[in-house]
């Protein structure tokens, strides 16, 4: 395709010759009306000087008889102008006037007409047109008076012209600015477009241009530029994942081929055969429970858990778990208390937000043992703080170094103090996922001592509300 017929095929050419196809219809309306409204008020004033002549003329027949009449007839035509002016008989007989000739059967009939006529006083005897009017008089005598309308149509001749020359001026100037403008955008578009294929080839680092003039293309570009950029993002975390799924889980597939080779080798009875078997099913446990963290992450990320989202407390949720691991907590020596003594109404999935705080108080109960001997304490809290409900858990531990925080939400970090206790670095990376999910975030605090984990979550708007808002 050629490149006129590239710009001629385009939308933005299209819309401009309707635009201007809609202009120019209505410009060009605008100018009929104009040059019919300027006729009409010419005949108009025309009518109105002639009834008023013809008025002043009869009653200078009333007061003055035929005589009189036609000394006044005879008067006005000899001065320059358009005026015309006729006194015939009964049988059509000039007495005074400066028309020469009419149209057959003019002063046959009374009122208004327009008719050719030729003028006394002009040499070449040429036709002209008027607008006039007869008059009957008593005594069988006809009074015939009117305007040239060559002024009349004169200006009518040039409002048309000018009206020709400006639709011509209004097409010229329209299509050229088509051109001008489809050729900016299709520029811009192709830009785009050759960007898209570089990113189709795998250059997911490629970028839409953005011109900076805030239109819809810059707008458009905006957001498809930060949806590239989140799919960038995606397939680096999905490649960060593969190569973390590979690294961490062959070392324990490693230990479960070399647990079942050794208990094949040198196991001699039922109990260390058995004791192969729970070592292998423990291992492999371990496993499964980090498939499911991966699958959760995903569905999190994915937003697939959006359908089965609903109104439900926070801070009931809070209590379940504290219930759950409390247990737990003592038996490590740890003292769990949570506080939630109001609603905190939230709208989401209540297993992924219970499974993501179930994921921070199990942090907690592993790494956040009081130090040097201090009495360790985990409190659990729902709160409501403005439009958000908070979710916290606070501990007595080590904590979590600040340059340190924004690795330890990445799917299986494991920092250098937790790599003593059992686990696959995926509880904060799960409860980061839900968080965002919700609309919400994870942050990492401290608690002096200690670390303080808190999920933000919107608050969720009563139902009375809602109902109000829509109507």
């Amino acid at each position: 395709m050629t490149a006129l017929g590239k710009l001629l095929r385009t939308t933005a050419f299209k819309l401009t010759l309707v635009y201007l196809t809609v202009f120019a219809l209505f410009a060009a309306f605008l100018l009929a009306y104009f040059a019919w409204n300027t006729r009409r008020l010419i005949t108009e004033q025309i009518t109105q000087t002639v009834d008023a002549e013809i008025t002043g003329l009869a009653e200078q027949y009333r007061q003055g008889g035929i005589r009189r009449l036609v000394f006044v007839v005879d008067a006005r035509s000899r001065r320059p102008g358009s005026s015309l002016y006729l006194v015939t008989t009964r049988a059509g007989e000039g007495l005074a006037g400066n028309v020469g000739s009419l149209s057959t059967g003019i002063l046959e009939s009374a009122g208004w007409t327009e008719t050719a006529y030729r003028r006394l006083d002009d040499p070449d005897g040429a036709e002209h047109h008027a607008l006039v009017r007869v008059f009957q008089l008593p005594a069988g005598f006809r009074l015939l008076v009117g305007r040239d309308l060559e002024e009349r149509e004169r200006l009518h001749d040039i409002v048309l012209a000018a009206g020709r020359w400006s639709l011509a001026i209004v097409i010229v100037l329209g299509v050229a600015g088509g051109f001008f403008v489809t050729r900016r955008v299709l520029k811009r578009v192709d830009a785009m477009t050759e960007t898209t294929r570089k990113i189709m080839d795998g250059d997911l680092a490629g970028r839409l241009p953005i011109a900076g003039t805030g239109d819809e293309l810059d707008r458009l570009a905006t957001n498809l530029n930060a949806m590239l950029e989140r799919i960038e993002a995606l397939m680096r975390g999905l490649k960060e994942v593969s190569d973390n799924i590979a690294h961490d889980l062959k070392t324990p597939l490693t230990r479960l081929r070399n647990r079942c080779e050794e208990a094949l080798r040198l196991a001699e009875d039922e109990s260390q055969y058995r004791a192969a078997l729970e070592s292998t099913i423990d291992e492999s446990e371990a496993l499964i429970r980090t498939f499911n963290a991966l699958l959760m992450i995903a569905r999190a990320e994915s937003g697939q858990a959006r359908d089965g989202m609903t109104e439900i407390d926070a801070a009931e949720i809070a209590r379940g778990v504290g219930e759950l691991y409390e247990r737990l907590a003592d038996d490590k020596g740890i003292h769990l208390k949570v506080e939630a003594p109001s609603a905190a109404p939230v709208h989401g999935n209540r297993e992924l937000i219970s499974q993501a705080l179930a994921n921070l108080v199990d942090n907690a109960i592993k790494y956040g043992s009081g130090i040097n001997g201090a009495d360790a304490e985990i409190i659990v809290t729902a709160r409501g703080e403005g439009d958000r409900i908070l979710l916290a858990v606070t501990d007595t531990g080590r904590g979590i170094p600040a340059a340190d925080r924004g690795r330890a939400v990445e799917r299986f970090v494991r920092l250098e103090q937790s790599r003593s206790q059992p686990g696959s670095g995926l509880g904060l990376s799960l409860a980061s996922a839900v968080a965002r999910l919700h609309g919400g975030e994870l942050k990492l605090e401290d608690n002096h001592p200690g670390l303080k984990t808190v999920i933000s979550l919107p608050r969720a708007t009563p139902i009375p509300a809602r109902l109000e808002a829509l109507g």
